[in-house]
């Protein structure tokens, strides 16, 4: 959560900056991009609350930089297709992240190997 607060709070600071300026370099523009998509993981459905496994999941791969090259407008998809594969391929994963608090090295390893199986895959 620590990391994803900050992210918003850049991108939020970024995206005020960037009304008043024209240039900007390219890491400030990624930092835009990450924190667009990052707003759109956190949309839900109005009484359709996602389980936090899952929305840990979701926000591991935005703040992780697995949803960077995604256009805007398919993250969505992205999102449900890659917890799709997830329950799928890795419900070990989920397992893990329900029944503990914190993300452990070996988890967070699991987890970027899962995120990057599933990039290969991904058609938007």
């Amino acid at each position: 959560a620590g990391r994803l607060r900050l992210d918003l709070a850049q991108y939020r600071e970024l995206e005020a900056f960037a009304k008043f300026g024209s240039d900007l370099d390219k890491s400030t523009q990624q930092q835009l991009n990450r924190g667009v998509r990052l707003v759109e993981l956190l949309k839900q459905p109005q009484y359709a609350p996602m389980p936090a496994e899952k929305m840990v999941m979701s926000l591991y791969s935005g703040t992780r930089g697995y949803l960077d090259s995604i256009p805007i407008d398919n993250v969505p998809d992205f999102e449900q297709q890659m917890l799709a594969f997830i329950e799928r391929k890795h419900p070990d994963i989920l397992a893990e992240l329900k029944e503990k608090n914190f993300i452990s090295d070996e988890l967070d390893q699991k987890m970027a190997a899962a995120l990057k199986e599933f990039g290969e895959i991904f058609q938007a």
